[in-house]
């Protein structure tokens, strides 16, 4: 009888765990980095390997919350980050754990730092080092602040 509940115990505990979608920026600070040679540009980059807190997400649709970057003042590259602008990864406050690449389904009206609310398929790039090591595809977002 012990043996049952504590089997149906932890299929509740696995079952939670993979039917969440909101993520926190503790699972994206699962990864780590070393050197790797990219043949494109013949030169080493930081390549990264996702953990077992991020892993289980990949390819599936998760939100998250932070703030929205422009970084190129364009809409050319939107981020999303667990950082104002101000103390964002490239200023040396955070490391590229701490920003998501989003491409969102439509642009959203959103300004720098305004605090959004994101939903995507989450995309682990650990070889394309024109875009940022987390991707989140075909995003919504609302604005929270």
């Amino acid at each position: 009888m012990i043996k049952h509940l504590f089997f149906v115990c932890q299929l509740f505990a696995v079952q939670g765990i993979v039917a969440q979608t909101n993520l926190s920026w503790e699972n994206f600070i699962d990864v780590d980095f070393s050197p790797g040679f990219n043949e494109v540009y013949q030169d080493y980059f930081l390549k990264p390997t996702f953990g077992e807190k991020i892993l289980p997400y990949k390819g599936k649709e998760v939100s998250i919350q932070g703030y929205f970057l422009d970084i190129t003042g364009n809409g050319e590259v939107l981020l999303i980050s667990q950082n104002p602008m101000v103390s964002c990864f490239f200023c040396g406050a955070a490391g590229p754990e701490s920003v998501i690449e989003v491409n969102f389904k439509e642009k959203p009206d959103f300004k720098t730092d305004q605090i959004v609310l994101v939903t995507g398929i989450l995309e682990l790039n650990e070889f394309d080092v024109d875009h940022f090591n987390y991707i989140l595809n075909e995003a919504t977002g609302q604005l929270i602040q």
